[in-house]
């Protein structure tokens, strides 16, 4: 028996000790969040719909620091689960499509120590959510958990989180043909206002989905390494984080005639996310402040004679949108994007934001030039109430050359489809409550 496999027995056998826990309280929670979209992106198909995700959850406590907690949620666009025809009148039954979202136990102080133990279906966000995410951010808001084991020791001065994660299994041997996410994520919380984390987050693709995009290839193997750095002083905030991603793509060939017929394909990028703010202490609470993101695009072998190349960094499950257009799945590469913004609240209950943002390619394609586009927002938050929260926004994109043809979707695997020179447009209006 493998030592994981040992690992994961011991951990079900101490949590079994807890099951006669009694239980002390239980609460109820969930959320309803609504949002009309319309996409105007001229040489690209125009888009419009309405989004809804509602999420119910309970929450039991029990003794001995004990406690479990379920989720469900539903999301989909509007007139999806419509159960009539107005043709014929005739109702249906509808689809149902809520899932378990989340579903896990937790204990604390295990053994009378500041270990904590997650075991089940849950959401995972480190940091500033640039790898790992909730996927709730912006539209397409369809959340993300993962099916982990959650390890944390936390007092005073840190928190660590170790992390196990299945991704995909196919119930074969252990581990095999399965992908799985590693991640140990460091915090040092002894500075007050100020977090220092130090991470590693480790994707192993037994499956090789990935390589199987980039040519028949069979695993891939992503380590990423990261500092940052956040908080706030004297009225100056920041976020400063800083990754390198390694790792190889096995089993993609070489063009026939090749006497080394095993290709080296590999990771071996750096990723920069950063932004800084002053607020100034007067009416309005005026806020300015300026973004850079950097994410290298590796080193593309387009030669007929190699299937070599150093592959963009990947973004893994971020929850970072960069741009309203570019960056819709969340998962643009090989790109850099420099941004100023303002920020201010004409009363306690709206905030309004000017954001202004430049894009270019970190490696062009062809002759297409690295420059993407500008791209300048205008948003607004009311709360009306402490439970309700109504958004709106709009956003314009000015197309330049590099828009044609540069690889910057899919993680910097695929070309953006628009032309050079497009011009988009973007509006939504957004109800969330919250209880």
């Amino acid at each position: 028996m493998r030592f994981k496999t040992l690992l994961i027995a011991a951990l079900i056998v101490s949590l079994g000790g807890m099951a006669f826990a009694e239980l002390q309280n239980v609460e109820l929670g969930g959320s309803i969040r609504i949002r009309g979209n319309y996409f105007n992106m001229d040489s690209l198909r125009d888009s419009s719909y309405v989004e809804q995700r509602t999420r119910l959850n309970v929450k039991a406590d029990f003794t001995q620091d004990v406690s479990a907690f379920i989720e469900f949620d539903s999301y989909g666009f509007w007139g999806e689960g419509f159960r009539s025809n107005y043709l014929t009148g005739a109702d249906a039954r509808g689809n149902s499509d809520v899932a378990l979202y989340q579903a896990y136990i937790e204990a604390r102080n295990l053994w009378g120590t500041p270990l904590s133990l997650r075991v089940g279906r849950q959401e995972i966000a480190l940091g500033s959510q640039m790898l790992v995410g909730t996927n709730d951010y912006s539209y397409n808001f369809s959340g993300l958990s993962f099916d982990a084991l959650r390890l944390t020791f936390a007092n005073d001065y840190v928190n660590i989180d170790a992390i196990a994660a299945k991704l995909a299994e196919t119930v074969s041997d252990f581990g095999d043909d399965d992908v799985d996410m590693y991640a140990v994520y460091g915090s040092y919380i002894g500075i007050e206002d100020v977090t220092l984390d130090a991470y590693w987050v480790f994707i192993r693709d037994d499956q090789g989905a990935l390589a199987n995009i980039l040519r028949n290839g069979t695993t891939v193997d992503i380590h990423t390494l990261g500092l940052r750095g956040a908080g706030v002083i004297s009225g100056f905030d920041f976020d400063v984080e800083a990754a390198y991603q390694f790792g190889d793509v096995d089993g993609i060939k070489q063009p026939w005639f090749r006497w080394k017929r095993s290709a080296d394909v590999e990771y071996a990028e750096w990723a920069v996310n950063a932004e800084v703010g002053y607020t100034f202490d007067m009416t309005l609470q005026p806020r300015v402040f300026a973004r850079f993101a950097y994410f290298g695009g590796g080193d593309p072998d387009t030669s007929c004679w190699s299937n070599d190349a150093d592959l963009p960094f990947n973004r893994l499950f971020s929850n970072n949108q960069y741009s309203q257009f570019l960056d819709f799945n969340r998962n643009m590469s090989n790109f850099l994007a420099y941004t100023l913004g303002v920020s201010a609240m004409p009363t306690e209950a709206i905030e309004l934001k000017l954001v202004g943002s430049f894009y270019e390619s970190d490696q062009r394609a062809g002759n297409s030039g690295r420059s993407l586009g500008w791209e300048v927002g205008l948003f607004a938050d009311y709360n009306y109430s402490e439970d309700l929260v109504i958004r709106g926004g709009y956003s314009h994109f000015f197309g330049r050359k590099g828009l044609s043809g540069d690889v910057i979707v899919n993680n910097g695997l695929f070309g953006w489809p628009g032309e050079k020179k497009d011009d988009y447009d973007y509006v939504f209006i957004e109800t969330e409550l919250a209880f």
